[in-house]
């Protein structure tokens, strides 16, 4: 079925289709035409992009009555506003009056206000709460880190009022240092009081004492005053404490009854023992007394130190003297006054213990006993200490307790030694001496005196008992004969010097016994040299030949004519000789049998022998160096026959005898021949 159109129709819908074309054509053409460089473009755009519109057809088609819906709410919008500042202005204007009327008053609440914040500000700086004061003052508040940290609050407020002395009113500043100073004393008052009542129920022996104290401790030396004070009152509980435990221990009063504990007073028959006990309580006490105040006082390093010249500088007067504070310098000084109960009671048990002693060596002992405690303190206490003083003049009594014993003991022993003892041998007294002698020395070894020093010191305790009895010794010797005298000395010097040489501190008298043992020594050798030339017939011929010179050959001649040299005097001393030689040794150590180091005896006749063969050698020489030259004489036909054949002559019956021997009869024969033994065959026989 076929529609009809009217004849326009095409035509219409031909130009309706151009239009639309063209239409659209203009508004894509506008539409790209458009610069977004335009603000308002931007602005459009982002109004856009703001509102959220999605890009719909329904959108599309209500944007435009949307916006203008928003255009007409925010006018409405402006319009209300404009009327409300209508009524505010209206308002304002009806009530300009009653504004102007309270300007003055708000302007005074604002200054009241800045006033308020001002004086709250003030009073949080320079003035203490009630709560902190009664935390600060009060005895009824307990001591806790609350109260230091109060009492460093007042501090700063103390030192904050400096700044208000520096404004042109100088009263309120004036007030406030006042009064911070009252509350600081106050505070101060407080800690010290606390700390007293601390101290007294401190248990030193604790090793882990309060760190509170300390603390508290070194507050407190920022009030030097006050520090002292405290140190005071602590150093005399502290010498009750220690008084009494030096009694309990002597006593055993403590011991509850304990049987394994032994009082000090249990070994009071021995001084020794005694003294000891005694010392080593003491010398223990010291040790505890001085760790256990360092770990209280000085623990902190320096602080107490840095408190206490803080102090001084607060407190101008308390340190008019400009002394510093040293801290080891004060342990030492409140140690050693804690312990002056001890040691006036140490001085005078000790006193006690020594005093009814009447044997040197003990005494001794316990003064080197006192002497090497008294070093060992020095080390823990001030030198000038009270324990040590009183152990400086208890070693003095001592020293001078055991001197006069000692005297009276050397003067009983060089008494008894009036004759010597049989066999020379060393006398007991000695022996005693010696025995005493090397005990001191042991004693002495032990203890802490400087090596440098040793010798000087020990020198009058030698002097005393040694030296004396050496005397006694040297003048009983000079009694006696030789060779008597020098063995007597050699058996008492010997032991002497066995007892000494271990220790380098009696070096002085070791040196003194070998100059008289040396001495004494060559005085043997001397009597046995002289022994072997007068048993052995040679002294004879050595007095003579020692004297001449015997320069030439004519002094050789002389020597023919003396009578030690004809043939009956050789051959009588060659005859002794032979006799000598075979127990020589024997006869000579038989000299000597009193020594009673063989040793000795048997190197000093080694020596004499020596000598004697020397000497002998000595006689051969000068006998050959004459037959030489009476023999060259002979040959050569000179004078010197005469005195040959004299020589030979003189004594015909010993010529014949020696020609006998030789199994022929010649004129002369040669000295030589009557004394024929040889230097060699004498060192052999005497070796």
């Amino acid at each position: 079925m076929s529609k009809d159109y009217p004849e326009d129709y095409d035509e219409k819908t031909t130009s309706l289709a151009g239009q639309r074309s063209l239409a659209l054509s203009n508004k894509l053409s506008g539409v790209l035409s458009v610069s977004y460089a335009d603000p308002e473009i931007r602005d459009a755009l982002r109004l856009l992009d703001l509102k959220n519109i999605q890009n719909t057809p329904d959108s599309r088609r209500s944007i435009r009555s949307d916006l203008q819906k928003d255009v007409m709410e925010c006018n409405s919008s402006i319009v209300q506003e404009f009327g409300q500042v209508a009524e505010v202005d209206g308002a304002r204007q009806e009530n300009a009056p009653i504004l102007d009327e309270l300007s003055p008053l708000l302007k005074d609440k604002e200054d009241l206000d800045k006033k308020k914040q001002l004086l709250v500000a003030f009073n949080k700086r320079f003035v203490l709460p009630e709560k902190d004061l009664t935390v600060l003052t009060s005895t009824s508040e307990a001591m806790n880190a609350e109260f230091f940290a109060v009492l460093d609050r007042t501090k700063q407020i103390h030192a904050d009022c400096q700044v208000l002395l520096g404004s042109e009113n100088q009263r309120l500043g004036l007030e406030l240092m006042d009064q911070s100073s009252r509350q600081l004393n106050n505070g101060y008052q407080k800690l010290h009081r606390w700390i007293q009542k601390e101290f007294k129920a401190l248990d030193l022996e604790n090793p882990q004492i309060n760190a509170f104290i300390r603390r508290s401790l070194r507050t407190l030396a920022e009030r030097p005053a006050l520090f002292e004070s405290c140190l005071d009152s602590f150093s005399e509980a502290r010498k009750h404490v220690l008084t009494d435990g030096f009694y309990h221990a002597l006593t055993g009063s403590s011991a509850h009854g304990d049987p394994t504990f032994k009082p000090i007073e249990f070994h009071a028959h021995d001084a020794l023992r005694f003294t000891s006990d005694i010392l080593a309580w003491t010398h223990s006490a010291t040790v505890s007394e001085r760790e256990s105040l360092e770990s209280l006082f000085i623990s902190e390093g320096d602080e107490i130190a840095k408190s206490i010249r803080a102090g001084r500088q607060s407190e101008p007067w308390s340190a008019l003297d400009g002394e510093s504070f040293d801290g080891r310098k004060a342990l030492y000084s409140l140690v050693n006054r804690n312990m002056t109960g001890v040691a006036r009671a140490l001085r005078q048990r000790i006193e006690q213990a020594f005093q009814g002693q009447d044997d040197p060596l003990t005494i001794y002992k316990i003064a080197n006993l006192i002497s090497f405690y008294r070093v060992t303190l020095t080390t823990l206490l001030d030198p000038d200490s009270f324990v040590v003083e009183a152990l400086s003049s208890l070693e003095d009594v001592a020293l001078r307790q055991f001197a006069a014993s000692q005297s009276d003991q050397t003067a009983t022993i060089q008494a008894e030694l009036t004759h010597t003892p049989p066999e020379l041998s060393v006398p007991d007294a000695l022996e005693e001496t010696l025995t005493q002698v090397k005990a001191l020395m042991k004693s002495y070894e032990s203890s802490l005196v400087p090596v440098e020093s040793r010798e000087d010191t020990f020198k009058p305790i030698l002097s005393q008992t040694l030296t004396p009895v050496l005397e006694s010794c040297d003048r009983l010797a000079k009694d006696l004969e030789a060779p008597a005298a020098d063995i007597f000395l050699l058996n008492c010097y010997n032991p002497a010097r066995s007892t000494l040489q271990s220790f380098d501190f009696a070096q002085w008298l070791i040196d003194r016994i070998d100059q008289v043992v040396a001495s004494s020594t060559t005085n043997l050798i001397d009597y046995q040299q002289a022994f072997f030339l007068h048993v052995s017939g040679l002294h004879p011929l050595l007095t003579a030949l020692t004297p001449l010179t015997l320069s030439d050959d004519q002094d050789f001649l002389q020597v023919a004519h003396l009578a030690p040299f004809q043939p009956a005097a050789l051959l009588e001393a060659s005859q002794t000789l032979d006799d000598f030689l075979p127990s020589a040794l024997i006869d000579a150590l038989e000299n000597l049998k009193q020594l009673n180091n063989t040793r000795l005896a048997g190197d000093v006749t080694s020596e004499a022998a020596g000598r004697f063969c020397t000497d002998f050698e000595f006689v051969e020489t000068k006998l050959t160096a004459v037959d030489d030259v009476l023999a060259a004489r002979r040959e050569l036909g000179e004078s010197g026959t005469d005195d040959a054949d004299h020589v030979n002559q003189k004594d015909s019956g010993c010529q014949d005898k020696v020609n006998d021997q030789q199994g022929e009869k010649i004129g002369w024969v040669p000295l030589r021949s009557y004394y024929p033994r040889t230097s060699g065959e004498i060192r052999v026989l005497l070796s």
